[in-house]
């Protein structure tokens, strides 16, 4: 008995000695890497891509990014597509000396492409510019604002055409608002009961309120009436979506559909946004381009020889509020200056002959 089993055990060792063992899969893998041929470095990502990627990250607005985008591709143009991490100071300083004599570009346009360039070599090659204080910005030289007349103001207003844009250039005098911070106006921030806007994320990221005059109250809810009008009709064909700042939409997925969220001001068009181009067609606001045309075409159909744009309004706005004797601390809050400096300027505007100084000429 033990001699039959003795054979059995023993073939059956012998069977198992040509049997394959199972491997993991995972074994095989590691097997296969060990003995591949090394993978080749991916490609770094291209120069402008890098930029957009930095500008991103900071929250930068979407036009900081096309002027930087756009300095930094005629800076490596400038010298035959050679790389920012060849070039130095002479390099900037003969890009810049050549904006201003071939150019002929104002100090603030200078500036700003200096602006771009430091940004380039500090913030996305990470190298250190202690050359580039050898380059010099260009002096801005301080200049009064254009300030109309409540007469001419009115005569402007009136001039405009279209309901809308005539309701949008009432704002920007009289809430003071600047063109991009109405244009962005959300429902949500617009507070009927105590006659207050909310100017959300205005000139450096900053909140404040401002007033909603009495006068525009209806005409701002008739307004919103249609606007609300053509929400119904996106979200019945299955649209209705708005841009959210920042992760708002992925923190409430739903908000992007909401009225209170819609622009005050939409476009009349649906569109894709350019920053995320896999997103669905969404809503977005008014081209700052309808209200600049309408007021230009305002001003000249008035027959007002003032150089007048749509923040000569906000100007307009700040210089009558101090005329009519309001504190400029007051007139700073509603304004969103940092610094009450920056509002003094429109006390040396203000509508009285000789700044209160009387003239020996009218004195004689």
């Amino acid at each position: 008995m033990r001699t039959v089993l003795s054979a059995a055990t023993e073939k059956r060792n012998r069977n198992n000695r040509h049997r394959s063992i199972p491997v993991p899969h995972a074994v095989f893998e590691v097997v296969r890497e060990q003995h591949a041929e090394p993978r080749a470095h991916q490609a770094e990502p291209r120069l402008l891509d890098r930029v957009r990627e930095v500008i991103r990250f900071r929250h930068y607005s979407l036009r900081t990014e096309e002027a930087y985008l756009g300095w930094i591709r005629r800076f490596v143009r400038f010298h035959g597509n050679r790389h920012p991490e060849t070039l130095g100071t002479e390099e900037v300083r003969s890009f810049l000396t050549d904006l201003a004599v071939n150019g002929k570009v104002a100090a603030p346009t200078q500036n700003q492409a200096l602006s771009a360039l430091l940004f380039l070599y500090q913030q996305v090659l990470k190298k250190e510019v202690g050359w580039l204080d050898d380059v010099e910005r260009a002096q801005r030289p301080a200049k009064m604002p254009v300030v109309c007349t409540a007469e001419e103001v009115q005569a402007v207003l009136k001039e405009v055409k279209g309901a809308t844009t005539r309701l949008m250039a009432h704002l920007l005098y009289g809430s003071g608002l600047r063109l991009m911070e109405c244009l962005r106006l959300r429902i949500k921030d617009v507070d009927f009961a105590r006659c207050q806007i909310l100017v959300r994320d205005g000139k450096g990221s900053k909140d404040r309120v401002t007033m909603l005059p009495v006068r525009l109250v209806g005409p701002m809810q008739r307004h919103l009436v249609k606007v609300k009008g053509l929400h119904d009709e996106d979200l019945a064909e299955g649209f209705g979506h708005v841009h959210l700042p920042f992760a708002l939409e992925r923190k409430y997925a739903r908000a992007s559909r909401q009225w209170a969220w819609q622009y005050v001001f939409p476009s009349a068009r649906r569109s894709r946004d350019p920053r995320e181009p896999a997103a669905p067609d969404r809503r977005h606001h008014l081209s700052e381009l309808v209200l600049q045309r309408a007021v230009k075409e305002a001003v000249r159909r008035a027959g007002v020889a003032k150089p007048i744009t749509c923040h000569t309004f906000r100007h307009s706005f700040a210089t009558h509020l101090l005329e009519n004797g309001y504190d400029i601390r007051t007139v700073q809050e509603l304004l969103g200056h940092k610094d009450v400096s920056t509002t003094m300027i429109y006390t040396h505007v203000l509508n009285r002959p000789g700044i209160g100084v009387r003239s020996p000429l009218d004195a004689a």
